[in-house]
């Protein structure tokens, strides 16, 4: 009878597939060079960086099915380097769940022109943003992301 019990935990186990727990340490390796990749300190590195953290056919999606590849998100991140040059993205947060990595973030910056509708103030803006990546072989290969740029904007509207 006991052989039957272990027989069939054995099965209901391997039925199910297992999802390897990542570390706290090297998920965050696995994403810091993502993040490094959003500062404008180091816009000139932004694509090997943002290839380097993930797989080639990763999506990064901002909403459950709109989502960009990451060669759309390289070009995008570019764009807005170049509107907020002194972006800084700093990682708060890690929280890990199998082989998905949770990011709460933080960006600060002062846009050099208008912004999102914004006219341009010479303000400066402090926002959360919440990431959930799944990541393969140390690879990002899917990412979801909500950033609060309403906040960014009000703070650059408001006296």
């Amino acid at each position: 009878m006991k052989w039957i019990f272990a027989a069939c935990a054995t099965i209901a186990l391997s039925a199910c597939p297992a999802t390897a727990e990542i570390g706290t340490e090297a998920a965050r390796a696995s994403v810091a060079p993502f993040y490094k990749a959003l500062n404008a300190e180091f816009a000139k590195d932004s694509p090997d960086l943002i290839r380097q953290s993930t797989a080639a056919d990763w999506v990064s999606c901002r909403g459950n099915n709109v989502c960009n590849t990451r060669d759309e998100v390289i070009a995008g991140i570019g764009q807005r380097l170049k509107s907020v040059p002194d972006l800084k993205w700093e990682i708060k947060d890690v929280l890990v769940s199998g082989n998905q990595v949770t990011i709460r973030g933080e960006a600060t910056g002062t846009p050099a022109a208008d912004f999102m509708g914004a006219p341009h103030s010479g303000k400066s803006f402090k926002v959360m943003s919440i990431d959930v990546h799944t990541l393969e072989g140390g690879k990002m290969v899917r990412s979801y992301h909500i950033e609060d740029w309403i906040g960014a904007v009000r703070q650059l509207t408001t006296n």
